[in-house]
């Protein structure tokens, strides 16, 4: 049956080194996000680019999904949520953990998950009872950090089961809060690419090339404000004029802190 291309510049292939387990995630990959599967061969991934005409490849490799960028590798691990769940456990805190308030049980909404540190840090936080749901509005991300949410296995147990505790969804964070109804979450957080980013953050390198580049609109905080029943977060460079373009009064972060959060109390 011949697939619909959804007009993602990707195709979705495997590792040399394949097995039938890695076939099968490819396969299904390439049918949900509606692009081509590529047979891998002997091609390399340039080669691959080249004979398909597009900028990414999602290659299905050891049981989880990578994207390969022009920006270079963009993969899913766990490792600054590891670090910071390490952190809260002994005792040292978490600056958007303290700026969101989050407790045992609560309702989180990340509107910009990215790597996913922040939500699987929040759903440390909101504990077993808690949820947190992470919006990412570009499907090759979601793809790659969803996937690996589900089934990576982390460096500790809490950091696994806070993992398996995100669910994404792709969406904008716009169109999925209309669609909220009133108080739905307890906290909505947002983390955007930031205005005037820190360029010297080689990792995410690979992210600013697949990345949704906008800025957060006073539409999108506003509904954040409706749907959201106790906070609203956004983090953003320590100089930024997003947070009085947006209308957050209360500034949180380190004196010496390269980011701060900006919060609202509803």
């Amino acid at each position: 049956m011949e697939q619909q291309h959804t007009g993602l510049d990707a195709v979705v292939t495997t590792s040399r080194n394949w097995n039938e387990e890695t076939l099968a995630l490819a396969r299904s990959t390439a049918e949900r996000l509606g692009i081509p599967y590529a047979e891998r061969r002997t091609l390399s991934v340039d080669e691959i680019r080249e004979r398909y005409g597009v900028q990414f490849v999602l290659v299905a490799k050891n049981g989880l999904l990578m994207l390969e960028t022009p920006g270079g590798e963009l993969f899913f691990h766990p490792n600054m949520a590891h670090l910071r769940i390490k952190n809260i456990r002994h005792g040292r805190g978490d600056r958007m953990g303290e700026a969101m308030d989050i407790r045992p049980g609560d309702r989180v909404l990340d509107g910009t998950l990215g790597f996913g540190a922040d939500a699987i840090t929040a759903a440390y936080l909101a504990g077993e009872t808690g949820e947190v749901t992470g919006l990412e509005s570009q499907p090759l991300i979601e793809a790659v950090v969803g996937w690996g949410l589900a089934h990576f296995t982390g460096d500790s147990h809490p950091v696994t089961e806070a993992m398996r505790r995100v669910r994404t969804v792709c969406s904008d964070a716009l169109t999925y809060l209309r669609a909220q109804p009133d108080d739905s979450f307890d906290v909505v957080y947002f983390d955007p690419m930031f205005r005037h980013p820190f360029y010297e953050s080689k990792a995410l390198d690979p992210l600013r090339t697949v990345a949704d580049p906008r800025a957060l609109t006073r539409e999108a905080v506003e509904e954040a404000c409706r749907v959201a029943r106790r906070r609203v977060v956004m983090k953003e460079s320590a100089k930024s004029t997003e947070f009085s373009r947006l209308g957050f009064p209360l500034i949180m972060g380190g004196k010496y802190s390269k980011v701060h959060y900006g919060v609202i109390e509803v």
